[in-house]
């Protein structure tokens, strides 16, 4: 289980999260919406790490990110903007990460065929397409066979075959009794995985529920999403 709980960050004088709570439960995908500048990607950046929250908490399996000994073994995530070195090769990519979380070897080969990189394994990341660095993104999320997935704008790139793979591999995961957390700006592609939805506005949870909780009364999970934020720009960054 993810548990977000009375999550701040403040940058200064500016309130980037406010006091968010939410879980994503195991078994289940949970869409995580919202506009630019929303909240999404510093909550994200809480739940891993790599911030430090001003207030609150933020666990994966009841505990925070740095105090999971192996993490790629508990949580694979996936950040938008997040990358190897161009100029490594994605096989090595994999390896290096393998090796520093004891993963046998033998799972960077089973990544490579399951996103469709095993030909391409040896070629340097800078000479991928954005479509093909997505997927090495995913066979990192992938390799240490994690209960939780948390991905950030996972089918940006990817062509329809790849989006609907995409999709197949989440329900999967969640069908499998594990958790999925989805950062989404597609809201047609996400109305079709999630099982549950947290929409944040002006870092703070504005709606969370099932999808047919957040959806009812109106048309779509898209107009759900307007009703609540009156976002229909996108808005800065």
């Amino acid at each position: 289980m993810i548990e977000v709980l009375g999550l701040s960050k403040h940058y200064g004088g500016r309130k980037a999260v406010d006091d968010v709570t939410f879980t994503a439960r195991p078994g289940r995908v949970t869409g995580f919406l919202g506009p630019n500048g929303a909240g999404k990607s510093t909550t994200l950046r809480v739940l891993l790490g790599l911030d430090a929250p001003t207030s609150g908490r933020a666990l994966v399996a009841g505990r925070r990110y740095r105090d999971l000994a192996q993490p790629l073994r508990t949580v694979g995530a996936l950040l938008e903007g997040a990358g190897p070195v161009p100029e490594r090769r994605a096989a090595d990519h994999l390896m290096w990460l393998a090796r520093s979380n004891r993963i046998p070897r033998r799972r960077v080969r089973e990544v490579l065929d399951l996103t469709g990189l095993a030909e391409a394994a040896r070629r340097r990341v800078k000479t991928y397409s954005l479509g093909m660095r997505q997927r090495l993104g995913i066979a990192a999320a992938l390799l240490g066979e994690p209960d939780v997935l948390i991905l950030d704008e996972p089918v940006n790139g990817l062509d329809p075959d790849g989006i609907r793979w995409v999709r197949d591999l989440l329900r999967d995961h969640a069908a499998s009794g594990r958790t999925v957390l989805l950062s989404s700006h597609f809201m047609a592609e996400t109305a079709g995985i999630a099982d549950d939805v947290v929409i944040v506005h002006r870092g703070r949870v504005v709606v969370r529920g099932s999808l047919a909780e957040v959806t009812a009364g109106h048309a779509s999970l898209e107009e759900a999403f307007f009703a609540r934020t009156g976002d229909r720009t996108g808005g800065p960054r």
